[in-house]
């Protein structure tokens, strides 16, 4: 299942906004994939944090293949030695065990959190350890297919505004006035930001200064 999106969002952004429109003309469709199961979409964010995409799916793949069902009950019953086998911090492991104990105990309600407006459900979704802002701001976008998320912390969509926009940074105030022009299709345009970002436009370069490499002190002579 992919992100559900069409013509009234892309012609919305496109005329809103000039230089996304092109963007998005370019690229053309684009295809994100979404897990509709709040309980293993917020499995997959933490098992996610910090690590590569591809590290990720390896480890995503094992606990499927090993659990065959990713549920409170599994993750309860795997226990923390079995879920660090399948590639797991122990404090992700703890974070993941916490959740689902919370979940088992009726403490923590995933129906109640899949009807709360966005900045309701990103509070609930906080409040588990392990989960920060950006990675419930991924959860409402990646499974609840919130249409309106448009994540600052995310570095990828910073980079994109740069090259879209040629700035050189991204300050919290700009950010909001794009935010604002999305809305209230801020989704969409995170994924043409996002392909942006990865290289889906030919020519489209990041205009951030570059690091200055530490100059290289002289080596001491003995004596």
């Amino acid at each position: 299942m992919y992100f559900s999106y069409g013509e009234t969002e892309t012609s919305y952004l496109s005329g809103r906004d000039p230089r996304l429109g092109e963007v998005i003309r370019q690229v053309g469709p684009v295809q994100r994939e979404v897990d509709p199961d709040l309980f293993s979409s917020v499995v997959h964010h933490i098992v996610g944090q910090q690590i590569s995409t591809k590290a990720q799916a390896t480890i995503w793949a094992r606990m499927r293949q090993g659990l065959g069902q990713v549920d409170a009950a599994a993750l309860l019953a795997a226990g923390p030695e079995r879920l660090q086998g399948f590639g797991i911090t122990f404090r992700k492991a703890d974070y993941l065990l916490d959740f689902a104990q919370r979940v088992a105990d009726g403490h923590f309600d995933l129906e109640a959190v899949a009807h709360q407006p966005d900045q309701e459900a990103i509070a609930s979704l906080c409040a588990l350890r392990g989960v920060g802002v950006w990675t419930a701001e991924m959860i409402l976008l990646f499974c609840l297919q919130r249409p309106d998320v448009l994540s600052f912390d995310d570095l990828a969509i910073q980079r994109g505004l740069r090259m879209v926009y040629r700035h050189r940074s991204v300050s919290r105030e700009l950010f909001e006035r794009y935010r604002r022009r999305y809305s209230p299709y801020g989704s969409v345009a995170s994924l043409y930001l996002w392909a942006a970002a990865g290289g889906a436009v030919p020519g489209l370069t990041d205009p951030a200064p570059k690091k200055r490499a530490a100059p290289k002190r002289a080596a001491k002579k003995g004596g």
